[in-house]
Protein backbone atom coordinates (compact mmCIF):
# COMPACT_ATOMS: atom_id res chain seq x y z
CA UNK A 1 0.00 0.00 0.00
CA UNK A 2 1.24 3.53 -0.55
CA UNK A 3 1.76 5.42 2.69
CA UNK A 4 0.21 9.06 2.87
CA UNK A 5 1.97 11.83 1.66
CA UNK A 6 0.66 13.90 3.86
CA UNK A 7 2.95 13.54 6.88
CA UNK A 8 1.53 13.56 10.29
CA UNK A 9 2.56 16.21 13.30
CA UNK A 10 6.13 15.60 14.28
CA UNK A 11 6.23 17.78 17.00
CA UNK A 12 6.23 16.16 20.26
CA UNK A 13 2.77 16.63 22.34
CA UNK A 14 3.91 18.65 25.26
CA UNK A 15 4.41 17.86 28.31
CA UNK A 16 4.03 19.07 32.06
CA UNK A 17 3.01 22.87 32.68
CA UNK A 18 2.90 22.69 28.87
CA UNK A 19 0.32 20.78 28.37
CA UNK A 20 -2.19 21.48 31.47
CA UNK A 21 -1.94 25.17 29.78
CA UNK A 22 -2.70 23.75 26.31
CA UNK A 23 -5.71 21.76 28.17
CA UNK A 24 -7.02 24.47 29.98
CA UNK A 25 -7.23 26.57 27.25
CA UNK A 26 -8.89 24.10 24.89
CA UNK A 27 -11.60 23.42 27.40
CA UNK A 28 -11.95 27.19 28.10
CA UNK A 29 -12.75 27.55 24.96
CA UNK A 30 -14.76 24.58 24.22
CA UNK A 31 -16.71 25.69 26.97
CA UNK A 32 -16.96 29.33 26.53
CA UNK A 33 -17.67 28.64 22.80
CA UNK A 34 -20.72 25.92 24.27
CA UNK A 35 -22.15 28.88 26.22
CA UNK A 36 -21.85 32.06 24.38
CA UNK A 37 -20.84 30.63 20.48
CA UNK A 38 -17.89 30.85 18.60
CA UNK A 39 -18.30 34.78 17.65
CA UNK A 40 -19.09 35.76 21.18
CA UNK A 41 -15.74 34.26 22.45
CA UNK A 42 -12.18 36.60 22.77
CA UNK A 43 -8.66 35.65 24.13
CA UNK A 44 -9.62 37.47 27.21
CA UNK A 45 -12.37 35.56 28.02
CA UNK A 46 -10.55 32.17 27.02
CA UNK A 47 -7.71 33.15 29.62
CA UNK A 48 -9.83 34.02 32.07
CA UNK A 49 -11.44 30.57 32.41
CA UNK A 50 -8.20 28.85 32.02
CA UNK A 51 -6.52 30.80 34.43
CA UNK A 52 -3.40 31.73 32.37
CA UNK A 53 -2.64 35.67 30.88
CA UNK A 54 -3.92 36.47 27.18
CA UNK A 55 -0.14 36.73 26.58
CA UNK A 56 0.42 33.07 27.11
CA UNK A 57 -2.38 32.70 24.58
CA UNK A 58 -0.77 35.19 21.78
CA UNK A 59 2.24 33.72 22.58
CA UNK A 60 1.71 30.11 22.16
CA UNK A 61 -1.21 30.33 19.46
CA UNK A 62 -0.78 34.06 17.56
CA UNK A 63 -4.08 34.63 17.34
CA UNK A 64 -7.85 33.47 18.10
CA UNK A 65 -8.12 32.16 14.98
CA UNK A 66 -5.26 30.13 15.71
CA UNK A 67 -6.16 28.80 18.33
CA UNK A 68 -9.65 28.04 17.24
CA UNK A 69 -8.47 25.85 14.89
CA UNK A 70 -5.81 23.80 17.45
CA UNK A 71 -9.19 23.16 19.20
CA UNK A 72 -11.00 21.76 16.24
CA UNK A 73 -7.96 19.55 14.94
CA UNK A 74 -8.16 17.97 18.26
CA UNK A 75 -11.84 17.73 18.20
CA UNK A 76 -11.20 15.91 14.47
CA UNK A 77 -8.55 13.79 15.50
CA UNK A 78 -9.90 10.31 15.58
CA UNK A 79 -10.15 8.04 18.51
CA UNK A 80 -10.08 4.54 16.82
CA UNK A 81 -9.87 2.93 14.16
CA UNK A 82 -12.63 2.97 11.50
CA UNK A 83 -15.30 0.09 11.39
CA UNK A 84 -14.33 -3.44 10.02
CA UNK A 85 -17.52 -4.20 8.04
CA UNK A 86 -15.48 -7.07 6.21
CA UNK A 87 -15.01 -5.49 3.38
CA UNK A 88 -13.59 -2.37 1.13
CA UNK A 89 -16.36 -1.37 0.07
CA UNK A 90 -18.22 -1.65 3.48
CA UNK A 91 -14.90 0.09 5.31
CA UNK A 92 -14.99 3.16 2.96
CA UNK A 93 -19.11 3.32 2.95
CA UNK A 94 -19.14 3.18 6.64
CA UNK A 95 -16.01 5.56 7.21
CA UNK A 96 -17.20 8.21 4.49
CA UNK A 97 -21.22 7.86 5.87
CA UNK A 98 -20.05 8.86 9.39
CA UNK A 99 -17.27 11.37 8.26
CA UNK A 100 -20.25 13.16 6.33
CA UNK A 101 -22.22 12.84 9.13
CA UNK A 102 -20.24 14.05 11.35
CA UNK A 103 -18.96 16.84 9.21
CA UNK A 104 -22.23 18.21 7.64
CA UNK A 105 -23.56 19.25 11.27
CA UNK A 106 -23.19 22.40 12.72
CA UNK A 107 -20.41 21.64 14.75
CA UNK A 108 -18.29 20.06 12.71
CA UNK A 109 -19.20 22.74 9.75
CA UNK A 110 -17.81 24.99 12.78
CA UNK A 111 -14.74 22.96 13.45
CA UNK A 112 -14.17 23.00 9.12
CA UNK A 113 -14.52 26.89 9.13
CA UNK A 114 -12.43 27.35 12.02
CA UNK A 115 -9.33 24.97 10.35
CA UNK A 116 -9.39 26.62 7.28
CA UNK A 117 -9.99 30.00 8.54
CA UNK A 118 -6.07 29.53 10.37
CA UNK A 119 -3.68 30.81 8.15
CA UNK A 120 -0.12 29.19 10.17
CA UNK A 121 2.86 29.16 8.00
CA UNK A 122 4.14 26.27 9.66
CA UNK A 123 2.01 22.68 10.80
CA UNK A 124 -1.29 24.02 8.70
CA UNK A 125 -4.00 23.09 10.84
CA UNK A 126 -5.81 21.50 7.49
CA UNK A 127 -2.61 19.50 6.54
CA UNK A 128 -3.33 17.90 9.99
CA UNK A 129 -6.81 17.01 9.22
CA UNK A 130 -5.94 15.97 6.05
CA UNK A 131 -3.35 13.67 7.43
CA UNK A 132 -5.89 12.03 9.64
CA UNK A 133 -8.15 11.22 6.81
CA UNK A 134 -5.25 9.35 5.05
CA UNK A 135 -4.13 7.95 8.01
CA UNK A 136 -7.98 6.31 8.49
CA UNK A 137 -8.04 5.39 4.95
CA UNK A 138 -4.82 3.96 5.34
CA UNK A 139 -6.17 1.41 8.08
CA UNK A 140 -9.01 0.60 5.84
CA UNK A 141 -6.43 -0.05 2.24
CA UNK A 142 -4.34 -1.68 4.57
CA UNK A 143 -7.14 -4.30 5.80
CA UNK A 144 -7.77 -5.08 2.22
CA UNK A 145 -4.65 -6.12 1.23
CA UNK A 146 -4.04 -8.30 4.30
CA UNK A 147 -7.33 -9.97 3.31
CA UNK A 148 -5.99 -10.30 -0.28
CA UNK A 149 -7.51 -7.79 -1.98
CA UNK A 150 -6.76 -5.46 -4.03
CA UNK A 151 -6.96 -1.83 -2.68
CA UNK A 152 -5.86 1.79 -4.50
CA UNK A 153 -3.26 3.74 -3.08
CA UNK A 154 -4.41 6.47 -0.43
CA UNK A 155 -3.69 9.63 -2.48
CA UNK A 156 -6.56 8.11 -4.93
CA UNK A 157 -9.26 8.02 -2.28
CA UNK A 158 -7.77 11.14 -1.21
CA UNK A 159 -8.49 12.90 -4.69
CA UNK A 160 -12.11 10.37 -5.64
CA UNK A 161 -13.83 10.19 -2.46
CA UNK A 162 -12.70 12.66 0.65
CA UNK A 163 -11.91 16.28 -2.26
CA UNK A 164 -16.18 15.31 -3.46
CA UNK A 165 -16.78 14.80 0.12
CA UNK A 166 -15.08 18.00 1.36
CA UNK A 167 -16.40 19.98 -1.63
CA UNK A 168 -19.79 19.09 -1.32
CA UNK A 169 -18.89 19.99 2.91
CA UNK A 170 -17.84 23.26 2.39
CA UNK A 171 -19.46 24.96 -1.04
CA UNK A 172 -23.43 23.32 -1.30
CA UNK A 173 -26.23 23.78 0.23
CA UNK A 174 -26.73 19.89 0.42
CA UNK A 175 -23.68 17.18 1.83
CA UNK A 176 -23.58 14.25 -0.63
CA UNK A 177 -25.94 11.41 -0.73
CA UNK A 178 -25.33 7.69 0.82
CA UNK A 179 -25.53 7.00 -3.65
CA UNK A 180 -23.45 9.60 -4.03
CA UNK A 181 -20.60 8.61 -1.57
CA UNK A 182 -21.38 4.98 -3.09
CA UNK A 183 -20.48 5.92 -6.69
CA UNK A 184 -17.23 7.54 -5.56
CA UNK A 185 -16.31 5.09 -3.81
CA UNK A 186 -16.76 2.04 -6.92
CA UNK A 187 -15.48 4.61 -9.27
CA UNK A 188 -12.22 4.55 -6.78
CA UNK A 189 -12.08 0.51 -6.57
CA UNK A 190 -12.80 -0.23 -10.40
CA UNK A 191 -9.61 1.34 -10.72
CA UNK A 192 -7.61 -0.13 -7.87
CA UNK A 193 -5.52 -2.63 -10.58
CA UNK A 194 -4.65 0.84 -12.65
CA UNK A 195 -1.36 2.39 -11.82
CA UNK A 196 -1.63 5.60 -9.96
Amino acid sequence: MATPTIAPRTAPRPGGRSARVQEAVHRATRELAAEHGREAITVPMIAARAGVTPSTIYRRWGDLAELLADVSVERMRPEGEPADTGSLRGDLLAWAEQYNEEMSSQPGRGMMRDVLGAQSPDDRPSCRCASFVATQIGVLLERAQARGKPAPPVERLMDTLVAPLLFRLLFTPAPATAVEIGRWIDAALAAADQPA
